[in-house]
């Protein structure tokens, strides 16, 4: 495969989510600065990181008790932070999309799952009722549904779980986004499934060459899925490299998150809780010279 374009499509700069509290200010997300091309980026920690504040903080979707400020927070040109509420509207599902973890949350219970896809691509691309029926079959046909003229007409309860995140993806997508927020996209899927669905993911995200954020706890699968990782911890990136270099990190976190992995060709009795050093909050990132 060729190498991905990496020109950016996000720029992120200072980025801080802050949050009140009786003795003061709590920061969840500090000074957290990246790009994002037209490639595959993976952002992984521990619950709590930061990981999913900042991907919410891409679509404005943030809490309304946070405070987000950023030195830059662009999209293709767009300040981001001074885009009105109507700007955003425009720009969430039309040009961004973010797949959540679940679909059970995410799907309308009360429409047929084609209905949501095509009502999406008749908000964004302001297309017909035919026109966005077509392009809704077609999109359950590119992520590999089987029968999908059946499937179309189903509820999401009549969905298994692998299923619905096809649906969900094919929603994301229908509008032909630049840019992907996949926060936890296989979490709730056994393994068989989870490997279908990145498959069906990346054969797309590739053919349509935009741009992903891939948010997730496995790092065996950040490090074979994407082509760059950030490591996040305490709401701040400590380590950024090469997705496949990531079993190579340097910063003693994310080698620490490497330790507590299950190994195949390793296997242990009991396997190792990570230890936290207080310098590892404030510390310096660590990053490839070709990266920095």
């Amino acid at each position: 495969m060729a190498d991905p374009d990496t020109s950016p499509l996000i720029r992120v700069r200072g980025l801080r989510i802050a949050f009140p509290s009786p003795s003061g200010p709590i920061e969840a997300v500090r000074g957290v600065s990246f790009d994002v091309g037209r490639e595959k980026l993976g952002i992984v920690g521990e619950s709590g990181s930061g990981k999913s504040m900042t991907g919410r903080a891409l679509l404005k979707l943030s809490p309304k008790a946070a405070r987000v400020t950023a030195e830059r927070l662009d999209f293709a040109g767009i300040d981001l932070l001074a885009a009105s509420e109507r700007r955003m509207r425009g720009l969430r599902g039309a040009r961004i999309s973010m797949i959540l973890q679940d679909p059970k949350y995410s799907l309308n219970p009360l429409m047929r799952v084609g209905h949501q896809i095509a009502e999406t691509c008749r908000l964004h691309q302001r297309a017909g009722r035919a026109e966005a029926n077509a392009k809704a079959m077609a999109m359950l046909e590119a992520v590999h549904i089987r029968d999908p003229r059946r499937v179309f007409d189903l509820y999401p309860h009549e969905v298994s779980g692998g299923m619905g995140q096809r649906i969900m993806i094919a929603m994301m997508l229908v509008t032909e986004p630049d840019l992907i927020i996949a926060d936890e996209p296989t979490s709730a899927l056994d393994v068989t499934i989870r490997r279908q669905v990145l498959t069906i993911l990346d054969e797309l995200v590739s053919r349509r060459g935009v741009g992903l954020i891939f948010i997730s706890h496995d790092l065996n699968l950040v490090a074979e899925f994407c082509d760059r990782v950030l490591v996040m911890y305490a709401g701040r990136i400590v380590e950024e490299l090469r997705a496949a270099d990531l079993h190579s990190a340097r910063h003693p976190y994310t080698q620490a998150l490497l330790r507590s992995l299950p190994r195949l060709d390793q296997p242990v009795e009991e396997l190792a809780v990570p230890t936290r050093d207080p310098a590892w909050r404030d510390g310096p990132t660590y990053r490839l010279e070709a990266l920095a």
